[in-house]
């Protein structure tokens, strides 16, 4: 009997493992992105590498992923001449200031 059960720990000790690993390309947790009082979009668990696009320009972002982010003017996640990125902590949000324009893409700092 403490063979099966050193077995099964194990097995269950491997799968484990194997389930951690395959989040880690993840962002775990949604980034919902809003325009006024519209949702524009919500994104669950999207993966950490690249750059990630908003269907359209939004002004307010909220990050309830286990990541930060960065959020970008432009839609390729680029810093444009004069412009700038914002750094969100993980379960905070943002309003895009009016004169600066719209939020259209991000990274998941990783």
């Amino acid at each position: 009997m403490p063979a099966k059960r050193s077995l099964t720990a194990f097995t269950g000790v491997v799968l484990l493992g194997l389930v951690l690993t395959a989040c880690e390309d993840r962002a775990l947790g949604t980034i919902e992105a809003r325009e006024g009082t519209r949702s524009v979009q919500k994104i669950s668990n999207p993966p950490v590498g690249g750059c990630h696009q908003f269907r359209e320009g939004v002004a307010h972002v909220a990050n309830y992923t286990l990541n930060d982010i960065i959020l970008y003017q432009t839609a390729d996640c680029t810093e444009p001449q004069g412009g700038e990125s914002v750094y969100l902590p993980t379960q905070t949000s943002d309003d895009v200031v009016r004169s600066t324009g719209l939020w259209r893409s991000f990274t998941i700092v990783h």
